[in-house]
C-alpha cells in the first residue's frame, strides 16, 4: 500500500452532488497493490496515526494527529500505482482489483477508527473532486 499524507488546515471531496470536509488534519490519498495484506493496512494506519508532523510552539514537528485529536480524510487513488516509465500511458498492472482494493481500503479505515482517530471517507471508485488547503506545505509518502 501506497500513502501520500499532505498536512491540511481543511480538505474536502465531492463526488455526486455528495461532499465530506475536514478541519485540520491529514488528508491521506492511498492506492493497493496486489500483494498487499491485512498487516498492510494496520502498518500503515498506526504509523500515520502517531506520525508527528504537526508543530509544538516551538514550530518542531511533535504532535501527531492523536495529539492533536486531528481528523483525516481518506481517499482512495489507484493511480499512485501508475507505472510511467515506458511509453506515454501509465499501466496500472501493479493496481489491486477493484474488490481486493476497496476491502484493503475498508481496512485501513477500520484501523485508523479502532486507534481512535476522527476519520472521514472519500467515495470509493468514484470521480471525485479533492480540494485542500495544504498546511506548510508538509506532504509525506509512506509505503507499506
Amino acid at each position: 500500500m501506497k500513502t501520500v499524507i499532505q498536512r491540511v488546515k481543511k480538505a474536502s471531496v465531492s463526488s455526486g452532488g455528495k461532499s465530506r470536509l475536514i478541519g485540520q488534519g491529514l488528508l491521506v490519498l492511498i492506492s493497493v497493490k496486489k500483494d498487499d495484506k491485512k498487516e498492510d493496512a494496520k502498518y500503515l494506519a498506526k504509523k500515520i496515526a502517531n506520525l508527528r508532523v504537526f508543530d509544538d510552539k516551538s514550530g518542531k514537528m511533535n504532535f501527531s494527529i492523536r495529539d492533536t485529536k486531528g481528523e483525516i480524510l481518506v481517499v482512495s487513488q489507484f493511480t499512485l500505482y501508475g507505472d510511467c516509465t515506458k511509453g506515454r500511458r501509465p499501466g496500472f498492472d501493479l493496481c489491486a482489483s477493484y474488490s481486493k482494493g476497496k476491502e484493503m481500503y475498508e481496512n485501513f479505515i477500520n484501523n485508523l477508527k479502532k486507534l481512535e482517530i476522527k476519520t472521514k471517507t472519500g467515495f470509493y471508485g468514484k470521480y471525485m473532486e479533492v480540494k485542500l488547503v495544504n498546511d506548510g506545505p508538509v506532504t509525506f509518502i509512506i509505503e507499506s
